[in-house]
């Protein structure tokens, strides 16, 4: 009999619930997709493109204004197992914020196996400071910052949203809010999986990068959504994670998802009828969850 390594998985249940790429074939036609919709996006549209927050060559971001100074911005943290995809893929859901008041910025972050996910979520820390530092020269709110993301971005957003801002010198309540979709919440089945080879975590990675253990008691009101059709792990993840964060006396919300898999369930943040997207322009422009 297999040895169970997490919940009651053993080593190849756990990496069936890990691996979205096999258990959606079609995603490569999401990849396609969203890289196109995006290339006409940033044709067309007003943006400055790779501006750095950093030194380092992947410490660039995306901005597209709104066009008033009052703007509250979407900062987007793209997903990829923290080892693919980029800033420039998620172009394409700029303009429905834009439509709607808000500015939004697309970060991009050094990927594994170059970088350990600790040093991605300083990456993403440094950005969103960066974003907070530069606001009035780039035309928006900075007590108006809301930072999202998608699978591993949804990890790395829920990183902010748990992070001690004073540790940059800047105020703990910096984040209006955060939406996590897809999100990974506890590490350990990460460094269990398939994934370990490329990610390489170590105790300590998993200690100090899993939200899980980490949930503040004055954290920003979150948005949670989750595809109806993603693995249980994924849906079990966020269920956690919704109770440890409310436990603590934060606001959250969960966003339903229904038919949705993990690589549709991110088209919802840029479908300007749906739910996910109402959600957070709501959060975005008026600080709190409906």
């Amino acid at each position: 009999m297999s040895e169970t390594l997490w919940r009651a998985y053993d080593k190849a249940a756990l990496d069936r619930q890990i691996n979205l790429r096999a258990r959606t074939p079609e995603h490569v036609e999401y990849f396609a997709r969203w890289a196109e919709e995006s290339r006409r996006v940033r044709a067309q549209a007003d943006c400055r493109l790779d501006l750095p927050y950093g030194a380092k060559p992947m410490q660039t971001l995306d901005f597209f204004p709104a066009g008033q100074a009052d703007a509250p911005l979407v900062a987007f943290v793209h997903g990829g197992y923290w080892q693919s995809l980029d800033k420039g893929d998620y172009s394409s859901f700029a303009p429905v914020f834009q439509e709607a008041g808000i500015a939004y910025a697309s970060i991009n972050y050094t990927l594994a196996p170059a970088a350990r996910i600790p040093q991605m979520v300083a990456e993403v820390e440094g950005a969103l400071a960066w974003l907070y530092e530069n606001a009035e020269e780039l035309g928006f709110d900075r007590e108006g910052i809301v930072v999202a993301g998608h699978s591993a971005g949804g990890h790395l957003a829920a990183m902010a949203a748990v992070c001690d801002w004073s540790r940059h010198d800047l105020p703990r309540d910096m984040l209006r809010g955060a939406c996590a979709v897809s999100g990974l919440y506890q590490l350990e089945p990460i460094r269990l999986s398939y994934q370990q080879e490329v990610l390489q975590l170590d105790n300590a990675a998993v200690a100090s990068c899993s939200p899980q253990a980490l949930i503040p008691e004055a954290g920003p009101p979150m948005i949670l959504a989750v595809g109806e059709e993603e693995p249980e792990e994924f849906i079990q993840q966020q269920d956690e994670f919704l109770a440890g964060w409310e436990a603590r006396g934060n606001r959250a919300m969960v966003v339903p998802l229904p038919g949705r898999h993990h690589f549709s369930a991110v088209d919802a943040l840029g479908e300007k009828d749906h739910a996910l997207h109402r959600s957070l322009c709501y959060l975005a422009q008026n600080g709190t969850i409906s």
